[in-house]
């Protein structure tokens, strides 16, 4: 079963088309790396998805709910992580998660959980404005989980984290779908991690899906087209550069 699916998505920004005609197809249970050079319209789909910005022609269906007429019941069901997470600086981590939680309607539980899943339980009491790069992160993170939604957007979650960081959260968003039965849309510009963390790939250049598939599946495709198949981000750099040089770009 597709938890997202998207019918011929496009926006277009006056004489320029972010997204094109795009078909994703998102399943259930499973992490899905969303990959793509900077504009390529990665962010643009994802915020089309949140409703955050209206498509311009196309629709899409999450967890077979369509847009927009089901829209209060699609957003109830997605936790969001979209750029540089905004916090109010003079409240504590811990606060800033209790005003997502009330406008959910979340039990008091939900703050520890998602703070616990995080790994930000000992800065709970600490203001956001004091917190580190890593640790706002993880704060827009735990803001996200919180109420353990069925579905997560994740938009670059590992920015500004240390190696070390970066490995706890590909290991927890690895984790998501077993423990929580939850599906993952996740771009990052670090591929390896992608790589390491993702069940399926969707692979967008200047707004168009180059390729949708399992990472196995994308190998045999480079293999085919005579690309280096020994890793995702040689990979990923061939099929861009051969499409770019194919449309003109």
């Amino acid at each position: 079963m597709n938890m997202i699916e998207t019918h011929n998505l496009t926006k277009v920004y006056g004489d320029f088309t972010a997204v094109s005609n795009l078909n994703l197809h998102i399943q259930k249970g499973r992490v899905y790396g969303f990959l793509g050079p900077n504009g390529a319209g990665k962010s643009t789909t994802m915020k089309m998805l949140l409703g955050l910005t209206y498509p311009t022609s196309g629709s899409f269906t999450i967890n077979q709910k369509k847009y927009p007429q089901d829209r209060i019941s699609i957003l109830k069901e997605i936790g969001s992580f979209i750029e540089s997470p905004a916090f109010y600086g003079n409240l504590t981590g811990e606060e800033n998660l209790d005003i997502i939680r009330k406008i959910l309607g979340l039990p008091q539980s939900s703050i520890n959980d998602a703070l616990e899943m995080v790994g930000l339980i000992p800065y709970r009491k600490k203001l956001a404005k004091k917190y580190s790069l890593g640790m706002k992160q993880r704060l827009g993170l735990a803001g996200a989980l919180i109420g353990q939604p069925p579905i997560l957007i994740l938009d670059e979650p590992t920015n500004g984290l240390d190696p070390v960081g970066i490995h706890e959260i590909r290991t927890l968003i690895k984790s998501l779908p077993q423990k929580y039965n939850c599906t993952v849309l996740v771009s990052s510009h670090l591929l390896p991690e992608i790589e390491r963390m993702a069940d399926d790939i969707g692979i967008l250049n200047h707004g168009h899906l180059l390729f949708e598939g399992t990472l196995d599946e994308l190998r045999m495709r480079a293999r085919t087209a005579g690309y280096s198949a020994n890793n995702l981000e040689d990979t990923f750099l061939a099929m861009i550069d051969a499409d770019n040089q194919q449309k003109g770009w």
